[in-house]
């Protein structure tokens, strides 16, 4: 399905709507679409579960999922033009049927391959197929608007008005945009929320124990003809697009998908042969099966985590790589750890729960499901996660803290606040740092990756060595 550049306008009026059942992968994204607006559900997840349960073609499940996806990153972009074809709030429609022209929407705003009367007529049958049948006229009615006035609706530009760019024209929540446009300024800002809202790269890990990524690239390339060496990690490869679970290389474990930004967290921790590490926050397994990798059979990692099915695919990827040096321990982080096995530890990662920021091309559901109350909750959570830790090191252990989002309240100046009651701690210097995460170390030490900068997932993370 071929997007096409935001409300650029075909030609060709609607045709009136027929009765008749509307496309199953249409009704399957307008379902998953409301679910995760009626009960705050994960894009992902109810995503896969409608296509585990649908008997859909290859077509109509990549249909299905830009539908999802497209429509959810491009909601605040959406609205705003379909607040300019209604006569009354957007507030003020029943969810389901925003979702609905929502969806409708962004299939003929930017879809070039669906006609816009396909578009409209489609949004229809949904609406009478999910029990809306009451609401199809409205459906039509501004859908058919939207059609003849696209090409007059453009929003804000960034030098009239920064804020109500990213907001309309980009897509991003205001209480977002504000934070970005306060720490990075309007240029920065602005292409931070364009490459949020560009499609994710897809990207391996080799797994050293049982090749190199020349010889993995090696395999791959004639089944993958987009793959190629990735730019930053030194384990990491670019697949291109296709479906890495089915590959016989996955399957026996030679490679896990990983993207670079959290590959080179571990890359931060710098495990080494026969140590102890603890991973407190350990599901769904990729930075934890990376550390085993690293220490080998001679060494040790306690992967924690306190939800016990997620830490069962912590199991089930170890067992696929061949690991069998992980001790799954299940344990809230949040709460003291003296009895946890293992410790004391050589090294500790924190990879905390967090608002997910930096992940939004990734998790196009999260910019609205995050809101601003719950940053202070996530803060008192990752500060009782990094007091915790800390208290199970070595002297001259190494803890890394890191997140998948940008905010300083869950970042920086939390790391500040620790550092401020821990003297034993001490932010490691670009020295002490493996050569592969230099370049993304800041002047104020603390690594950071940039989707708009480095084409990767937004990540920050902080050494943190141990001196006494």
């Amino acid at each position: 399905m071929t997007a096409r550049a935001p409300l650029r306008r075909r030609g060709g009026r609607p045709a009136p709507t027929r009765s008749g059942s509307p496309t199953i992968a249409r009704l399957v994204a307008a379902r998953v679409l409301d679910r995760v607006e009626s009960a705050r559900a994960y894009a992902d997840l109810a995503l896969h579960a409608a296509l585990r349960d649908e008997r859909l073609s290859v077509r109509d499940r990549a249909f299905a999922t830009e539908l999802v996806y497209g429509t959810l990153r491009w909601r605040g972009r959406l609205d705003f033009a379909l607040a300019a074809c209604t006569d009354r709030p957007l507030a003020q429609l029943e969810p389901a049927v925003l979702t609905l022209l929502r969806l409708g929407a962004y299939q003929v705003l930017f879809l070039d391959s669906v006609p816009d009367r396909a578009a409209v007529d489609e949004s229809v049958r949904c609406a009478q197929a999910m029990g809306w049948a009451r609401a199809s006229g409205l459906v039509n009615a501004v859908l058919r608007r939207l059609v003849r006035r696209d090409a007059a609706l453009d929003p804000p530009a960034l030098e009239a008005d920064p804020l109500a760019h990213l907001v309309h024209a980009l897509s991003i929540p205001e209480w977002i945009a504000r934070r970005w446009l306060a720490a990075l300024g309007p240029a920065q800002a602005a292409a931070l929320a364009r490459a949020s809202n560009e499609t994710p790269p897809l990207t391996a890990r080799a797994n050293p124990l049982r090749n190199t990524r020349e010889e993995l690239l090696a395999e791959l390339g004639p089944r993958w003809p987009d793959a190629k060496l990735a730019a930053h990690a030194p384990l990491a490869l670019s697949l291109g697009h296709g479906d890495p679970g089915s590959d016989p290389a996955f399957r026996e474990g030679r490679f896990t998908v990983q993207d670079e930004a959290s590959q080179l967290v571990v890359e931060l921790l710098e495990p080494q042969p026969g140590e102890r590490v603890l991973d407190l926050c350990a599901a769904p397994g990729s930075k934890t099966t990376a550390i085993a990798e690293r220490t080998s059979e001679r060494g040790r990692v306690v992967a924690c985590d306190r939800n016990q099915r997620r830490l069962d695919l912590v199991g089930r990827a170890a067992r696929r790589l061949g690991l069998t040096n992980i001790e799954l321990v299940h344990a809230d982080g949040t709460q003291p750890l003296a009895q946890l096995p293992g410790a004391p530890f050589a090294r500790a990662l924190v990879d905390a729960p967090c608002s997910g920021l930096g992940t939004l091309r990734r998790n196009a559901d999260a910019r609205w499901r995050v809101r601003e109350e719950d940053v202070r909750t996530l803060a008192e959570t990752q500060r009782a996660l990094l007091e915790n830790a800390a208290a199970t090191l070595l002297p001259g252990g190494v803890l890394v803290y890191s997140t998948c989002t940008l905010l300083s309240e869950e970042n920086e100046a939390l790391v500040a606040a620790f550092l401020a009651q821990h003297p034993e701690f001490r932010i490691a210097t670009r020295a002490e740092l493996p050569v592969a995460v230099r370049p993304f170390v800041e002047a104020d030490g603390f690594m950071r990756t940039w989707p708009h900068r480095h084409g990767t997932d937004g990540f920050f993370a902080a050494r943190l060595a141990r001196v006494a």
